[in-house]
Formats: structure tokens, sequence, C-alpha cells
């Protein structure tokens, strides 16, 4: 931690992204949330939220698979009951293929920092998925420190902003 201050508690966090996704227009608009997979809690506050919302939530990724089914098998969340979760590329490719109405859905994915080879990264840059204006991406963390992830996030983020999607950062307090 490099700054010597005191930081707000999950609490705050959760009420941020509370403001953005139920206040913010998403009608017709399809939702994306990123955020650290390892962050049970503010997985539970996107579900609970989509839920408001009368969303269906897809989590899409490896990691989020991953932590996920750790939690769930020391009994901290029980998201199998109510999420779907997609964590290899080609059956994400299929899903967005078939999807009639991405509108219904909130999709929690891996990838805020820029990484090439997350599902945001193939969303954006691999056609995974077909960006229309107003979409919504919501990046639920902060950028590590560092120059790659900072140029990748800036990167995709300008990709982002061709498509003309709205876009909400640093939806996030420091765990540090």
């Amino acid at each position: 931690a490099f700054k010597p201050i005191k930081m707000p508690s999950e609490s705050v966090a959760k009420e941020l992204l509370r403001e953005v996704m139920i206040s913010t227009n998403s009608k017709d608009k399809v939702m994306i949330v990123s955020t650290f997979s390892s962050h049970l809690a503010r997985l539970k506050s996107i579900v609970e939220f989509s839920k408001q919302l009368n969303r269906k939530v897809v989590f899409l990724g490896r990691s989020l698979d991953k932590y996920v089914s750790a939690a769930e098998r020391i009994n901290l969340v029980e998201f199998s009951k109510e999420i779907k979760i997609i964590k290899y590329g080609m059956e994400i490719k299929n899903f967005f293929a078939k999807c009639k109405k991405p509108e219904e859905y909130v999709f929690v994915v891996t990838g805020h920092q820029g990484e090439p080879k997350s599902v945001l990264a193939r969303m954006i840059y691999k056609n995974f998925f077909n960006f229309k204006k107003e979409d919504i991406v919501i990046f639920s963390c902060t950028i590590i420190p560092g120059e790659e992830n900072i140029r990748n996030r800036e990167r995709m983020e300008a990709e982002l902003k061709k498509k003309k999607v709205r876009i909400f950062r640093d939806i996030h307090v420091s765990g540090h």
C-alpha cells in the first residue's frame, strides 16, 4: 500500500456499485461488470443488484469459475443456483452467438486490467460480442499500478469509446 490513509469500507463500494447499476438507464442496453475474480463480496453485490434489475447473471472466464468454485466448496457462496458460469473461450463465443437478448443479462467478466487473453479483451478485439451504442461497461476495480496494465486498460477503454459504450470506472475502494 502506497498511501498512508484510511480507506473506506466495502459498504462504500457496494453503494457506488448499486448507484451505477440501479440508477443508470440500462433499458435495452447490455450491462457488463468486471472486477477481481477473488472479490466474493463484490460478486455477491453484483448478483444482488442484477436481481433487482430482473436480469440473469452470467460469469464469464476461468478465474471467475476457479474462485467461485472454491468458495462454493467451503460454503462461502451459493452462486451456482443463481447464475450461469462459462469458463472457456469457445463456449463463451458460442454463448454470445446464440444469445438473442443480451440486454436481459448482466455479464460479469474477467479482464479489467486489459489482459489480452481475458474475456473482456476477446469481446472487444476478437468480436466475441457486438457492442452497441450506450451499452454499459462497469469497471468495479482500479488499475493495478504498472505500465503494462495502464497501457492495456487505456487501449481497451479507447476501443470501447469508439463503439460509444458508456464506461464507469473505479467503482471500488482499495482493500489495501
